[in-house]
């Protein structure tokens, strides 16, 4: 038993020799804590003297010892998990209540942000300004210091008021009749960028030019219609401005863009910037919307269609943002851009399974132009670009109008075809259809173009394409008969579209 006692003795003396290390020198304590060799060795020194009960005793002992340690290393691992948890959800909680603040901040300057644009809005139907300060308490000379302290929200259009700061026009032609122009683009088309174009398509481009601001190319792909306005905006030395039409596009916001409200910053988008610095210059501006339906046009570019058929040009504005900023670019009228007339729109558009159809309400408004066909290749001369103001280009198109006026025969022969369409289709001319036809012809000729070939393309793209919509299997035989009457009324073998175009229905059922 005198052994035991020595032992333990020894043992505990050791153990709490290693604690007093413990606060002296945390790493040597714990070393000696956990010194199982040296444990080994004063076992070992007092294990002769061991009797059964001190063998007993002492291993008891030792797990005894170690289990009180165990559970003291278990508590304190506990207690720090427990603290690191606590710490982690404080940490948590804190940036979830900057969060809310932050919120809370945007919910507040929203707020106020629509109580500007209410009151903005009830200012505009007239309401007595005395009125308005009543429900809406904000001292004008403040908005505007808080307006001053913001960042223009229009960069690319804040841009370009600084370019023309210091633009000074440069050199356009003007000894060029229309069939020049044509016969230029042509040759500078295929000598400059090989591309080959039928004279007739060149024709019908600048004629379409001249009787809409839309023009849509149709075909099948690789024909050439996204390169011909592409060349053109070389030609006339005004780069185009292609936009690649998404199938996702709903609305007019992927044309114009739209205003941002946490960042108060307008994304502008390219056909926006190219829309305001037209009405700096005076150059011909081509937009292209390539492949325009691959969505429904008639969302995304809705406005534009209506805005098209305004006959004032001074009401032709699209709203951007629904109030003004004193820094907003500078032909930026009450939140209003002009689109100015030197702006032309050029579509083209693949029927297949991955389009959409374009609707009745395009086609009338737009100048179709079929590119059916590969371009032949021909020798040109080297023809150098030629930079045409838009202000040349309309008086040539007026002059051409006057020069070129529509013969009554030709009206009356129209009239005769409206009403034996009508009586045998239920299908009828439009007004839209007969102003676009007595501008579109006569720049046709001035072009180089004939009379009755003018008119074969409007019949044939806005009047007999209707019947695509009709019963085909029920009007097959009186297609015929109109085949035979268009050849009466016009002349066997004028009117080519139109017959091509009929006896494709015919053939279709």
């Amino acid at each position: 038993m005198g052994a035991f006692l020595d032992w333990f003795f020894a043992f505990i003396t050791t153990m709490i020799d290693g604690i007093w290390k413990i606060v002296s020198g945390i790493f040597l304590g714990i070393f000696q804590i956990f010194n199982i060799v040296d444990y080994i060795k004063q076992f070992n020194a007092y294990k002769s003297g061991f009797t059964v009960l001190d063998w007993i005793l002492s291993i008891f002992a030792f797990l005894l010892v170690m289990s009180i340690w165990a559970i003291v290393l278990y508590m304190l691992f506990l207690l720090i998990r427990k603290y690191v948890r606590f710490r982690k959800s404080l940490v948590g909680s804190e940036d979830l209540l900057e969060e809310v603040a932050d919120l809370h901040r945007d919910v507040i300057r929203l707020n106020n942000e629509k109580e500007r644009i209410l009151a903005l809005k009830v200012g505009q139907t007239g309401v007595p300004l005395d009125v308005l300060n009543g429900i809406y308490e904000e001292d004008e000379e403040e908005k505007t210091e808080e307006q001053t302290e913001l960042l223009p929200r229009f960069a690319k259009l804040d841009a370009i008021d600084q370019k023309y700061n210091f633009y000074s026009p440069p050199e356009y032609r003007r000894d060029f009749t229309l069939e020049e122009i044509c016969e230029s683009f042509r040759n500078f088309a295929c000598s400059r960028m090989g591309l080959y174009y039928e004279k007739k398509v060149i024709r019908l481009l600048f004629a379409g030019l001249a009787s809409t601001k839309l023009v849509l190319l149709q075909g099948i792909s690789g024909t050439g219609k996204t390169s011909l306005p592409y060349a053109l905006g070389k030609f006339i030395e005004n780069d185009s401005t292609i936009v690649s039409v998404q199938p996702s596009w709903r609305d007019r916001t992927e044309l114009f863009g739209y205003f941002n409200e946490f960042s108060k910053k307008f994304n502008e988008t390219d056909v926006l910037r190219r829309i305001y610095e037209a009405s700096y210059n005076d150059d011909v501006n081509v937009i292209i919307l390539d492949e325009l339906n691959i969505a429904r046009i008639e969302y995304y570019f809705a406005e534009m269609l209506s805005i098209m058929e305004m006959p004032n040009p001074e009401e032709w504005k699209i709203e951007l943002v629904p109030s003004s900023w004193i820094n907003d670019p500078k032909n930026l009228k009450d939140g209003k851009l002009l689109i100015p007339q030197n702006v032309w729109y050029v579509g083209t558009a693949n029927n297949d399974d991955s389009t959409f159809a374009v609707s009745d309400k395009v086609y009338d408004r737009a100048l179709t132009i079929n590119i059916d066909n590969k371009g032949v290749a021909f020798e040109a001369p080297d023809t150098p670009p030629a930079r045409i103001s838009h202000t040349y280009l309309v008086g040539l198109y007026q002059k051409a109008i006057v020069e070129n006026r529509l013969e009554q025969k030709y009206l009356d022969m129209i009239e005769e075809l409206d009403d034996y369409v009508i009586k045998k289709f239920r299908v009828a001319f439009g007004n839209r259809i007969m102003k676009q036809l007595k501008t579109f012809v006569p720049v046709y000729v001035a072009c180089g173009g004939t009379v009755l070939e003018g008119i074969d393309h409007i019949l044939a793209t806005k009047v007999f394409r209707k019947f695509e919509s009709l019963n085909l299997s029920l009007i097959r035989d009186e297609i015929k008969g109109l085949i035979n009457y268009l050849n009466n009324l016009f002349g066997k073998g004028t009117m080519v579209s139109c017959i091509e175009f009929l006896e494709r229905l015919q053939r279709t059922y």
